[in-house]
């Protein structure tokens, strides 16, 4: 039987979370980069629709594995130019076939994703040769201090945040599961520390 609170509570807690000001500031900053056939991967309630570019995009999928989230701002459609398609489906087993994209957007999504090492090496699969990987998310922050508070807090973090971890080293991650950072950005954002140092840029496939 499903968590009442991840189906009902949960999507409602991340759609207000991840529309800050911040948040959508650095949305703009990566989104509008995005062009030809591009999959969203977490596209979670379409925050992200509003900055994409409609002369440089051909065709946008965006998947997440909630309908519920999703189910919050969908009517967010309706200003697109161009072709939209929404599925219901995991990170971990894209339902597309090998080199068929030619951007892919992952934003604030690395953190929740339980196997975020086959998510990427399935985004390479799906992602053509010549594409990239357009990234912005949250993660392990440089400062000690700061370090500390998010890997004691993380295991109380998940519970709530459905399975949002604080501490991941995003840069790695990526670097380490089949793709090379050729364009990294990285700062704190306004709000609280520990949920606030952020990862942006672009990556290709090796």
């Amino acid at each position: 039987m499903e968590n009442p609170y991840n189906k009902y509570i949960l999507p409602k807690v991340v759609h207000w979370a991840c529309k800050s000001k911040p948040t959508r500031y650095q949305r703009a900053k990566i989104i509008p980069l995005a062009k030809g056939k591009v999959l969203e991967i977490g596209i979670g309630s379409g925050l992200n629709l509003m900055h994409y570019d409609n002369k440089k995009v051909d065709s946008l999928t965006g998947i997440d594995p909630s309908i519920e989230i999703w189910d919050l701002n969908k009517s967010k459609i309706e200003h697109l130019k161009f072709d939209f398609n929404f599925i219901k489906a995991f990170a971990e087993e894209l339902p597309f076939k090998d080199n068929e994209f030619d951007n892919l957007v992952i934003t604030y999504s690395l953190c929740t994703i339980k196997d975020p090492q086959r998510a990427l090496l399935e985004a390479k699969r799906v992602i053509k040769p010549s594409g990239k990987l357009l990234f912005c998310e949250h993660g392990l922050a440089p400062d000690q201090n700061v370090q500390f508070w998010q890997n004691k807090i993380n295991p109380y973090w998940k519970r709530i945040g459905g399975g949002c971890n604080l501490n991941k080293d995003i840069p790695q991650l990526i670097t380490k599961n089949g793709f090379q950072i050729t364009q990294l950005d990285k700062m704190y954002i306004p709000g609280w520390k520990p949920a606030s140092y952020n990862y942006w840029g672009i990556a290709v496939p090796l």
